[in-house]
């Protein structure tokens, strides 16, 4: 719960306040002050008459009411001064920086279940423990230094470390970033990273709040809500990154699939993510740097300009952009440009890169900008990187950029780089509340990953061709838990209108023999019994006559654990992939990509959160690595991405009526000429 007394505290008693500020409490009480609170604050320390210019009382019975209260004290000392403070003292939010809790011992998450409750049941906002604070435009209450610029329209930053949020903080300064907010979580003990972002999209006002959130996550502890709250504020306007980390190790139980084998934890997060528009990051520079972009104006379009007078850093832009999927249009042939040429130095360059050499001047500089803003269509965005060349000064350049940000309509990527030669200019440029990209290639990084994240799309159900109720009478005539019997995977793709090849499974030779006569060769004869098949030798493709399909059957029986043989007539296509697997507290993960060695080597997959719709899961397909196989890579022909899609979204409809199914492996699907067909499939549901 969250509460005004913790957002807008009339009165805050540090309990720990101290006249040495290299303590928490002690650089708590310079924090306050230095930023201006304007309530009443108190300090608790039975050692001190005063600290830091504040009264200090010795013992907390001795304050006056107080709506907040700030504790830094030890982890043994904090339930009696809690108790007190929620009960006699009508404290309704506590700010713990205290450390020793669930962090560290039982003894300690069982000590702070008990402050939580105590706190709980008197109605009041509860951060932490083990956090360094939180800070807005109202009291910075918070440990650490420094402390960022705050602005009405800067950033809010929730994060569950606090001394990642200071880094981050740290970072984001550094770029120029400011902060409206900063919500450091800690054990989480009450409030958590999911209950900020409610309080935020809850009250959310368009015309007053920021529209930038970046968030740091440990533990994902609601991801419904999570999903509710982020998506809900990106729709509302509001842009969105966010680093999750402890994604890496994946499950504990052995894969039996390539989908067991492939969906993680990490999975999840990046399915989470892209359904509610997220943009995921992976470092705290990264995060910021998407940040910083974010606050820009809005790109339109793919196509950038860079105007530059240094060539390396333009040609490391245009790589890191190009890579990306953006586009840097040439102008060598646009007679406006070789117009711009004629009024700029000899030997300057208007392909695109735009170099105005390490000579040029600011007005060679606004004269380039202005081209691009103005003449040229086909540019979208400007990436401007001037840097000192230790010349002379750099200020006069600066301020063309700063102004043409303010007036151009397309967005100005400042990439600033002379940190230490032009340190008073650059801080210059940042103190007119602009941002610096000191690294083009981190900037490029960060723009075409915020371009290619998709906006949060409707969590509706396609259930054209779907019966749902056959899928049901299925699920319940299946006797037992474990992998299905191939019939049952046959009658329940049906059911869900997923395309599936013909095929017979028996023991008995006679069967197999007409199944092959009526289908005519080739086939494919598969053993059926052993999860892994083509570990055991249980796959043979292109069977072209009725004896050597004979030898094979009498082969494949042979195999231990052998059941049946299936037999399948042998297509040709390209290979495609797609399962799904179940993830606690996320639900169901649909994986898709390539066949073959993408999946198996290359681990080129995509993944989203159930259920899908088309265009989500269009966005999963065109966020592959080998999507231009999809396109058609040289000459070869390309492959129906609406069809894959469609049976993406069919899967994701029976996972929604038949949640019995924990694991779901496809592969491979083959896109052949006739369509996209499941050949082989693996089930494994738990009843």
């Amino acid at each position: 719960m969250i509460n005004n007394e913790l957002i807008n505290p009339q009165s805050i008693v540090v309990v720990g306040g101290s006249n040495n500020t290299s303590k928490p409490g002690g650089n708590c009480v310079k924090n306050l002050l230095k930023g201006g609170y304007k309530g009443r604050l108190y300090v608790v320390n039975p050692k001190e008459e005063e600290v830091q210019g504040v009264k200090s009382y010795r013992h907390i019975s001795e304050i006056p009411s107080t709506d907040l209260a700030l504790i830094a004290i030890p982890a043994q000392a904090c339930l009696e001064a809690v108790t007190i403070l929620a009960k006699e003292k009508n404290v309704k939010a506590f700010v713990m920086f205290s450390a020793g809790f669930k962090e560290e011992s039982a003894e300690g998450a069982l000590l702070e279940q008990e402050i939580c409750r105590i706190a709980t049941e008197a109605g009041a906002s509860l951060i932490g423990p083990n956090c360094i604070g939180i800070l807005n435009s109202y009291h910075q209450s918070v440990f650490t230094s420094p402390t960022p610029m705050m602005s009405p329209d800067g950033v809010d930053m929730v994060s569950s470390s606090g001394s990642t949020a200071l880094y981050i903080t740290e970072t984001s300064m550094r770029m120029g970033l400011r902060f409206n907010s900063m919500w450091s979580i800690g054990n989480a003990a009450q409030i958590t990273v999911e209950d900020v972002l409610e309080y935020m999209d809850v009250n959310f006002n368009p015309d007053t709040d920021p529209k930038i959130k970046l968030l740091y996550i440990e533990s994902i502890k609601d991801p419904d809500k999570l999903l509710e709250h982020t998506s809900s504020l990106i729709r509302k306007g509001c842009r969105i990154a966010a680093i999750k980390s402890g994604t890496s190790a994946s499950g504990s139980r052995a894969a039996a699939s390539h989908t067991g084998a492939l969906a993680s934890s990490d999975s999840a997060v990046e399915a989470l993510f892209r359904k509610a528009g997220i943009v995921r990051c992976y470092s705290r520079e990264e995060l910021a740097t998407v940040g910083a972009v974010f606050t820009l104006k809005e790109l339109k379009g793919k196509n950038i300009a860079i105007v530059t007078q240094a060539g390396g850093a333009a040609v490391m832009l245009t790589d890191a952009l190009s890579k990306g999927g953006m586009e840097i249009p040439s102008l060598a042939d646009n007679p406006l440009a070789a117009e711009l040429k004629t009024q700029l130095h000899p030997g300057s360059s208007i392909s695109n890169p735009i170099d105005i050499l390490g000579t040029g001047t600011a007005q060679h500089l606004a004269l380039a900008i202005d081209y691009c803003e103005q003449k040229f269509d086909n540019i979208d965005g400007i990436a401007v990187i001037f840097g000192s060349p230790g010349l002379n000064k750099v200020f006069e350049a600066y301020e063309i950029i700063d102004r043409k940000m303010e007036t151009c309509s397309k967005p100005i990527y400042p990439v600033l780089p002379s940190v230490s030669s032009a340190w008073d200019e650059t801080n210059f440029f940042i103190e007119k509340g602009h941002v610096n990209f000191s690294d083009e290639v981190s900037l490029a990084n960060a723009l075409t990953t915020t371009l290619k994240t998709p906006r949060p799309l409707a969590n509706t159900l396609e259930l054209r061709g779907v019966d749902i109720p056959m899928m049901r009478r299925i699920i319940d005539r299946i006797p037992e838990s474990g992998y299905i019997a191939p019939k049952y995977v046959q009658e329940l793709f049906r059911a869900a209108n997923i395309p599936m090849v013909e095929e017979l499974v028996s023991d008995q030779w006679k069967d197999i023999k007409i199944f092959a006569a009526k289908q005519g060769f080739p086939v494919v004869a598969k053993v059926v019994g052993p999860v892994h098949k083509s570990d055991v030798g249980g796959v043979v493709l292109n069977i072209r006559s009725e004896k050597h399909l004979q030898i094979e059957f009498e082969r494949l029986m042979q195999i231990a654990d052998a059941k049946a043989v299936m037999i399948q007539p042998m297509l040709n296509g390209k290979e495609l992939f797609a399962g799904a697997k179940y993830e606690e507290k996320f639900g169901h993960i649909v994986l898709c990509g390539l066949g073959g060695i993408f999946v198996e080597i290359f681990k080129d997959i995509a993944s989203g959160l159930a259920p899908l719709a088309t265009e989500e899961a269009l966005s999963m397909i065109r966020s592959l690595r080998s999507y231009k196989v999809f396109q058609g890579a040289r000459g070869q022909a390309g492959i129906d991405e609406y069809a894959f899609a469609k049976i993406i979204v069919q899967l994701s409809a029976l996972l929604r009526f038949a949640t019995e199914i924990k694991e779901l492996d496809i592969n491979p699907l083959l896109a052949t000429e006739r369509g996209i067909i499941a050949v082989d499939a693996r089930i494994r549901i738990e009843k």
